[in-house]
């Protein structure tokens, strides 16, 4: 299959300029090993080849032998060659010497010895809509952030296609796949996650069947600050007990897979007495696993547009997050207590920041509009963040216009990096 550009293969490139050992991490089947490929000069596979992990025990500096940048995909299948490529850095003392691929983040006694200086870590996620050839990117996510006017032709996105590519999923191995392949695909990969990976993932023994019950209820509550709690509630239901700290340690190896990666809260200091709410919005790293987790197809999902909503902004969510890291940036919900929430806020090292809503249906664009103009005027008011660089509300489809000093409008299939 011919090689898609991703985003990241500029961080990767760069990061490889000025670093020893660039560490690609993602959860699986996201794309890391083709983009690594791109940039290496040779390679081992831990995965696959026996021979070099048995030899990562009896002659580790052999395995890291071979023209740089040298690929070591999926370390972490064999942890203590992490040590060994951090002292391979040290002692050549040039950058761009390896990098390493993995889909899972093993304990932190295993790189303990972190490799500051050494090593960095570069997130890789699922396809957005820009890099899968679904969106124009005439609407640039680091131009909003810089405060520069964004507008777009009219882009349509029938619901029926929403729905398509919400259940197919940023999947690289997808594309050559109809859409019953690809729900077949991502029900097969949940399967494996569920049955095989979480096992691999530490020293414990987890019950598939629970886990499988967790990945549902992640689903049903995808795209809202569902608690531990609710969570462990639902694995629970009529069966036996599943305590919430049950509940919290399964959700840790499910991120240390990258499977789920839930949207932190912002975080502003307000000169107000307002309340802002610390649990995380849930989602997975691509919303076609909760479509796999619940078992969904686009005609069910076309009759039930509340789930559609949500998953379409767990999409958005997704998104964002790939344009928001090529701009050194992250993304956050705010939601208060007692009133105001918004779906998303992009912050970059700089402090600039931008507010977005995202609506299935055009009837609510009104209503994402007034949450956006009231977070603005709160930040104004009990802040220090000042003016928004931008404000806009997300849809499926319509014309793009985002002005100075005015809540925008950004159909999704015009936006990118």
């Amino acid at each position: 299959m011919k090689y898609l550009p991703r985003i990241v293969d500029a961080e990767l490139a760069e990061r490889l300029s000025a670093t020893g050992a660039v560490v690609i991490e993602g959860p699986k089947a996201c794309g890391k090993t083709a983009t690594a490929e791109t940039v290496a000069a040779s390679a081992v596979f831990l995965d696959v080849d026996a021979a070099a992990r048995e030899m990562v025990d009896v002659d580790p500096a052999s395995v890291l032998e071979g023209d740089t940048p040298r690929l070591v995909d999926e370390w972490q299948t064999k942890p203590a060659i992490w040590n060994h490529i951090r002292k391979s850095v040290d002692r050549r003392g040039l950058p761009g010497q390896f990098v390493l691929t993995g889909s899972a983040v093993p304990a932190d006694d295993i790189t303990r010895h972190t490799g500051a200086g050494r090593l960095t870590r570069l997130r890789m996620r699922p396809m957005s809509l820009f890099e899968a050839g679904q969106s124009t990117g005439e609407i640039s996510l680091a131009g909003l952030l810089a405060g520069e006017p964004q507008r777009s032709a009219r882009s349509i996105l029938a619901i029926r296609r929403l729905a398509e590519l919400v259940c197919a999923g940023g999947w690289p191995g997808n594309l050559g796949r109809n859409l019953a392949q690809a729900m077949r695909a991502n029900r097969d990969y949940l399967s494996e996650i569920q049955r095989a990976d979480i096992q691999q993932a530490g020293d414990k023994r987890r019950d598939p069947v629970k886990v499988g019950r967790l990945l549902q209820s992640l689903a049903r509550n995808v795209a809202t600050p569902a608690s531990v709690a609710t969570l462990a509630r639902d694995v629970r239901g009529t069966g036996p007990a599943f305590k919430d700290s049950t509940a919290a340690e399964y959700l840790e190896v499910l991120e240390r897979l990258m499977i789920v990666e839930d949207q932190p809260a912002w975080s502003p200091h307000l000169r107000s007495r307002t309340t802002l709410r610390k649990t995380p919005v849930r989602h997975f790293a691509d919303p076609s696993l909760a479509v796999a987790a619940s078992r969904a197809t686009p005609s069910r999902l076309i009759g039930d547009l509340a789930t559609l909503g949500l998953l379409f902004e767990s999409m958005v969510i997704r998104d964002l997050r790939v344009y928001a890291q090529a701009a050194d940036a992250h993304v956050f919900h705010y939601r208060e207590k007692d009133g105001l929430e918004v779906d998303a806020i992009v912050e970059d090292g700089e402090g600039r920041w931008a507010a977005f809503e995202v609506k299935l249906g055009e009837r609510r664009i009104a209503e994402g509009m007034a949450n956006l103009a009231k977070i603005a005027k709160r930040m104004k008011a009990s802040s220090n963040y000042g003016e928004p660089a931008a404000l806009a509300v997300i849809v499926p489809s319509g014309y793009g216009a985002v002005p100075n000093g005015r809540v925008g409008v950004i159909p999704i299939g015009t936006m990118g990096p």
